[in-house]
């Protein structure tokens, strides 16, 4: 390991970094709140000097973020109403791991269909991300899809509570990714999966 010539740290030169797998001891652990959307608990994790810490542990399901792209290279957007903010946001059609069983793809094609009335032939998962470690397990993946079609009207899904005042919005993918730059989109997972698809198209 060689060290920064002038600053704190180690170069990286020639190494793949990646995150890696490590767990420190748990002294005790005790549930605060359950619910089948979200679960709190508090751990008292142990640092390798020994000593002890309370650390409040959120454990959401995880979820999934859909990049659709039409033939045009538009973005398809839905705006939302989220109480905990205050705000409606333009976000990516996401939504929850909270079917049993259900592999990421499916629960990403059941989201565009639910959220969108659209369907999608083709699919590829872009991005991994954990959406707040600090205190959440809430792990997150985002898959573009393409060759879209939409949903018969007969087999659209009727939307309630905030999904009822949804809107949709197709996007040119640049502007989408303008809005992201500008602050105009603030979304995380939103801002994450425009931002990586951007990257995959320069490589």
């Amino acid at each position: 390991m060689t060290e920064h010539p002038r600053l704190p740290g180690e170069l990286a030169d020639g190494q793949r970094l990646t995150d890696s797998d490590q767990s420190w001891p748990v002294a005790s652990s005790e549930s605060k709140y359950e619910s089948p959307y979200v679960s709190l608990r508090i751990d008292t994790i142990v640092d390798p000097a020994g000593g002890e810490h309370a650390r409040a542990i959120v454990q959401p399901n995880g979820a999934i973020g859909v990049l659709a792209i039409d033939e045009d290279d538009r973005v398809l957007l839905v705006e939302q109403y989220r109480h905990p903010v205050g705000r409606r946001l333009l976000e990516l059609p996401a939504g929850t791991l909270d079917v049993p069983g259900e592999s990421g793809l499916d629960a990403a094609a059941r989201e565009l269909a639910e959220e969108a009335d659209v369907v999608a032939q083709k699919w590829e998962s872009i991005l991994h991300l954990l959406a707040t470690p600090g205190y959440s397990t809430e792990a997150w993946e985002v898959f573009q899809a393409t060759d879209l079609s939409p949903v018969p009207y007969a087999d659209r899904t009727e939307r309630e509570a905030e999904e009822a005042d949804m809107a949709q919005w197709w996007v040119p993918f640049d502007e989408a990714v303008d809005a992201v730059l500008a602050g105009r989109i603030t979304d995380s997972l939103t801002v994450a999966g425009i931002l990586a698809a951007q990257v995959l198209r320069t490589r």
